[in-house]
């Protein structure tokens, strides 16, 4: 009796000073339950009040931290093995995934519009990379057949420089071949997350003279869907 009668006075003692709970019970220990009966009587000061308020928000902040820590590790060791599962890219694989990505993202000759150029338009930088290597190894295009349009919002016009520079650098192609830039209008509201320094517009491939080159891919593709049945 004496025992908890000491245990509750170092109790109160230590909430008169402003220490939580858990500071509390780490030199008492006691049922969290009792220490609660015990102090459900004991008043803070407005700047005790803010300390444990302080502690709190930093104890979630630590938590959230944490958290995000975790998340990045498991994200990490699921990326590294699912690209060794991948292992290396036979050349026949590598034309397949450059006529998928066309498949997907290039344009595609129409029975009222004949004579379609091949056009491939995408913003992620190592979309574009493989892209153009596939033109230049799998469809043996010279590159002075390949030209690039840049579609850009009108607020970034004047990161044009920077911009031709970026997209020069990912290409490996020289910015004189970065001349044809069309703006578009910015929304006000847009819901646009890269709105930033980095935005880089979108970048269109062009190739001359393509249309039968288009035809070709387009026959790779329905080769692909009959491969299926």
């Amino acid at each position: 009796m004496i025992k908890k009668e000491t245990e509750k006075l170092m109790a109160l003692s230590l909430r008169g000073r402003g220490l939580s709970y858990r500071e509390i019970l780490e030199e008492v220990p006691v049922a969290k339950s009792t220490l609660s009966l015990w102090l459900r009587s004991v008043g803070l000061s407005k700047r005790q009040k803010q300390r444990l308020t302080d502690k709190k928000l930093a104890s979630a902040r630590r938590g959230a931290l944490k958290k995000k820590e975790d998340r990045i590790l498991r994200t990490k060791i699921i990326k590294e093995g699912a690209e060794k599962g991948v292992g290396k890219l036979t050349e026949r694989e590598k034309w397949l995934i450059g006529t998928a990505l066309y498949w997907a993202e290039g344009s595609k000759e129409k029975e009222w519009a004949p004579g379609s150029p091949t056009q491939f338009i995408n913003s992620d930088p190592f979309m574009i990379k493989f892209f153009i290597n596939w033109l230049l190894k799998k469809c043996k295009i010279p590159e002075n057949m390949i030209v690039f349009d840049i579609y850009l919002h009108e607020n970034h016009k004047h990161r044009i420089h920077e911009i031709i520079k970026y997209w020069s650098k990912q290409t490996g192609f020289p910015k004189t071949y970065f001349q044809h830039i069309y703006y578009k209008k910015n929304k006000i509201n847009t819901k646009r997350k890269n709105t930033g320094n980095s935005y880089f517009g979108i970048l269109k491939v062009n190739v001359k003279q393509s249309s039968n080159l288009n035809r070709k891919i387009s026959g790779w593709i329905s080769g692909i869907l009959k491969s299926e049945n």
